[in-house]
């Protein structure tokens, strides 16, 4: 289950992730991520993962059309919160490849960081 939060910072796309991501979560975040793009110029994401079952092919083709069609140059950061160790070497593997953008992992102990990370933009 994939619910939207709001961190305080007015051009973050901030949810939380609890099991299988679904087309319909993958629509949820990227419009939000359109509408703050809109908004905002450039946004930052917040993914605070509570758990992970996998993803939706669904909802990987959804993402794949939205980067077809705004591309990446909008997003300057990402903070990824989780206690699963097998996730940040995903996100060095992220941060490695998307180069123009800062993909930092945090544990939920360090959620105060993520959030202080992505307000440096």
């Amino acid at each position: 289950m994939l619910t939207m939060i709001d961190i305080g910072i007015d051009n973050a796309v901030a949810f939380t992730l609890s099991g299988k991501m679904t087309q319909d979560d993958m629509k949820r975040v990227l419009m939000d991520a359109e509408a703050k793009t809109v908004d905002h110029g450039g946004i930052v994401i917040y993914e605070e993962i509570e758990s992970f079952s996998g993803i939706e092919l669904a909802a990987i083709v959804e993402e794949l059309k939205y980067i077809i069609h705004a591309g990446l140059k909008h997003i300057k950061q990402v903070a990824v919160v989780t206690d699963a160790s097998w996730i940040e070497k995903v996100v060095k593997v992220e941060d490695a490849l998307f180069r123009n953008i800062d993909i930092q992992y945090f544990t939920f102990a360090e959620k105060p960081q993520a959030i202080m990370f992505l307000q440096q933009q």
